[in-house]
């Protein structure tokens, strides 16, 4: 793997702490009523992104992730004013508008999702990777699944056939120990869900999700297992998040002090405390580059603000009107 060096630690405080923020001001758009429909936050689950694309190869590798997705694409290199502006539902957005927070979508940035259904990616992923080996393009795809995913058929199938066919992919579980808003503990008869991987002899491990080094460490690993020919990895990376499921979370299952313990070992933190022990910034230049990414986000939504809603017959332009689609010849959607 690539060294640590403090320039490395530098970029993960930096891109972390963007996440953190951009994701804040989400919230607090949603609640201005400036961003509707689902919102999946991703506030204390940073150190995954982070750690994941450090080790990727972003100009081959791809990213397939769940609906809890705008950091994912973020880390992948897609512009957030378009993340942002995707979220207003607006035309300058990655999806034209038309998908929204849970679509995060570029193909330029071999971002795939944002996929909606449960566990949908995890075949996808699949797939990705299958088109990648039989095109020896030297890809490999990391699908992303929430501890919900697990029990989904589609995740065993996928297992057997990615082991027979020795797919370069990696699948990696953030388990932030709820799902929707279910303990693990009381849904799942395996605690340790990356035992699940060892039923299809798949390479599996546990990863403390606090912390981006040992994250791209054990990534690291897989990934050049993928590319050496020997198949599929699957990887737990034990996390938390701070807010709820969604924005319609009341948060019921779980008290106010255990997520202020969690917050106690926020990754965030530890890498800020990494580059004060290491003399890489002083907090008074940490708290002038706190100020300077609050900025970054602000244009990104004035950004958004700015921009066009899409045309209101832009949906059958971009599907119902290609000559190729099942209900053209019945005029069932002209208008």
């Amino acid at each position: 793997m690539k060294p640590i060096t403090n320039e490395i630690y530098l970029k993960w405080y930096k891109d972390m702490s963007f996440w953190r923020k951009f994701e804040e001001k989400c919230r607090s758009l949603y609640f201005n009523q400036k961003i509707s429909g689902f919102l999946h936050l991703y506030s204390g689950q940073e150190a995954i992104p982070a750690g994941i694309t450090y080790v990727m190869d972003l100009k081959k590798d791809n990213l397939i992730t769940g609906y809890r997705c705008h950091i994912l694409a973020l880390a992948m290199g897609i512009d957030p004013k378009k993340v942002m502006a995707e979220l207003f539902g607006k035309k300058t957005g990655t999806s034209c508008g038309l998908g929204g927070s849970m679509h995060i979508f570029s193909k330029k940035y071999r971002f795939y999702g944002g996929y909606g259904i449960v566990g949908g990616q995890i075949p996808l992923g699949a797939g990705i990777a299958f088109a990648d080996k039989y095109f020896n393009r030297e890809a490999v795809t990391v699908t992303v699944m929430g501890d919900g995913a697990i029990w989904q058929g589609a995740l065993h199938e996928t297992f057997n056939m990615s082991m027979l066919f020795k797919l370069p992919v990696v699948y990696i579980c953030e388990n932030n120990k709820y799902a929707m808003g279910t303990s693990v503990k009381k849904s799942s008869c395996i605690q340790n869900i990356f035992q699940l991987g060892l039923s299809y002899n798949m390479p599996s491990k546990s990863i403390d999700g606090s912390s981006p080094f040992q994250i791209a460490k054990q990534v690291d690993k897989a990934i050049k297992r993928a590319k050496n020919g020997k198949g599929p990895t699957f990887l737990e990376i034990l996390t938390y998040r701070y807010r709820g499921h969604s924005m319609s979370d009341p948060e019921s299952y779980r008290t106010r002090d255990e997520v202020i313990e969690q917050k106690t070992k926020d990754p965030i933190l530890k890498i800020k405390k990494k580059i004060l022990e290491r003399k890489i910034l002083t907090k008074k230049l940490l708290k002038a580059l706190d100020l300077e990414l609050r900025k970054k986000i602000d244009e990104c939504v004035v950004f958004a603000e700015n921009s066009d809603y899409p045309p209101q017959n832009t949906m059958f332009h971009v599907v119902y009107s290609q000559k190729k689609y099942p209900f053209l010849k019945e005029n069932k959607w002209q208008r």
